[in-house]
């Protein structure tokens, strides 16, 4: 099994940071735009990914695994890429100095492939793109996001 993971601190209270990660209006200000579903724990979320012109390019449901206020957040992928299904998302939060700081992991990968270095670099996109959100009020989510590659 391999694991994705990241570190980032957010000027902005946990409670904040929490919001965005947990509410379907929060998630589609910094990761994709078109969100949909229960953001509920036990609840499934659709994200949907798609070009500037409306094209669906990608979907992704996680199932919501746990939530604990203000301190973590867990998914688990039910549909999506092959090498998704099955992986857990983690977003674990702490206050430290200021700053929220967000542990993210992408785990339980099968093997690490050309794909999982892609997500990687995606997923630190868009955590910048969730630091943006909560701290300016604007992030970048899809499909405004930063290209990185030849397969986005």
């Amino acid at each position: 099994m391999a694991d994705i993971t990241h570190r980032i601190g957010i000027r902005s209270p946990a409670t904040q940071v929490y919001a965005a990660l947990t509410t379907l209006e929060g998630l589609a200000r910094w990761w994709t735009e078109d969100v949909r579903g229960d953001d509920r724990l036990g609840g499934r979320i659709e994200f949907l990914f798609r070009s500037e012109t409306g094209e669906l390019k990608g979907k992704i449901v996680m199932e919501v695994h746990a939530l604990d206020a203000p301190k973590e957040v867990r998914w688990r992928c039910v549909e999506g890429p092959a090498e998704w299904v099955g992986t857990e998302i983690t977003f674990q939060l702490s206050e430290q100095d200021s700053q929220t700081i967000v542990l993210f992991g992408h785990r339980n990968w099968r093997e690490a492939v050309e794909f999982m270095s892609h997500c990687s670099m995606k997923w630190a996109t868009f955590l910048l793109s969730l630091r943006g959100y909560v701290e300016t009020g604007s992030g970048k989510p899809s499909p405004r996001d930063l290209k990185i590659d030849n397969w986005n």
